[in-house]
């Protein structure tokens, strides 16, 4: 039995669940709440027989911003939330890999950084033709440890996915397409659609026989994360309480005030 969520919305589709990341006016953002729940959703999933294949989206414009400021400062601040936010972390990760039914992220807008992690830890990827993937992480002088970084290598080329990574810069719908980090890309409206659908076929396939395909096929991910995963984390905590990092969110809170006011 699945645990009550009150930020991500949990809707039933035959064998297919569909999670919705629900926070529209703040772009689908991870505050603590949705940090929290994206860590533990997975392993209820997980253990429940009838969920034949999974869909995950953002309401709203957006999949995903990524990191949420206020929970960024408060990371900055406190040890105690430091080790609940790289232990959710590591959950959501190590979670969505071996989730064993199928997962297809149904790509609604901007993916930027958590967000662009969640669609690379995805089996499949629809995504809207207006929206774009990007890992801000550096850019806010933060080294990146929950997925993106470990993945893109693996689906774009390590060249490639250094520049992505390095650089920060959008990748449209189309270029993702073209460099494997999604599978279809169809106007907005028929994102979730689209996706949904390609779930109901996946949940037909003979579950085991999918189960253990996916297992399969997802060793040399699973055999990479499991060596950098712990390295990536601890490298990230330490850059959390980095100057660098401080400075880059102190000047894009004060930016976002000033346009609201403006």
């Amino acid at each position: 039995m699945m645990s009550v969520q009150t930020v991500l919305k949990i809707e039933n589709d035959g064998p297919v669940r569909i999670i919705t990341m629900n926070r529209p006016r703040d772009f689908n953002a991870a505050d603590a709440q949705m940090h929290r729940e994206l860590a533990s959703v997975w392993d209820e999933v997980a253990l429940d027989a009838s969920v034949g294949a999974v869909v995950l989206t953002g309401a709203g414009r957006a999949f995903s911003a990524g990191g949420d400021f206020p929970r960024m400062i408060a990371t900055q601040n406190d040890p105690s939330i430091q080790d609940e936010v790289f232990g959710e972390a590591r959950r959501t990760v190590l979670g969505m890999l071996n989730l064993p039914q199928p997962l297809v992220a149904a790509v609604n807008g901007p993916a930027v950084g958590l967000g662009a992690s969640l669609v690379a830890l995805s089996d499949l990827a629809v995504a809207a033709d207006d929206a774009f993937l990007c890992d801000p992480h550096l850019e806010v002088g933060l080294v990146p440890a929950d997925g993106a970084a470990f993945l893109w290598p693996l689906m774009a080329g390590l060249s490639r996915a250094k520049e992505f990574v390095f650089l920060g810069e959008r990748i449209s719908a189309a270029s993702a397409l073209e460099f494997g980090l999604i599978n279809r890309v169809v106007p907005r409206d028929e994102t979730l659609p689209v996706a949904v659908e390609l779930a109901h076929r996946l949940a037909q396939v003979p579950r085991r026989a999918m189960q253990d395909t996916k297992r399969l096929m997802n060793q040399s991910a699973a055999q990479m994360v499991s060596t950098s995963l712990d390295y990536a984390i601890a490298a990230e905590r330490q850059s959390v309480t980095s100057p660098e990092h401080v400075a880059r969110v102190a000047a894009l809170v004060d930016g976002s005030r000033k346009r609201a006011k403006g």
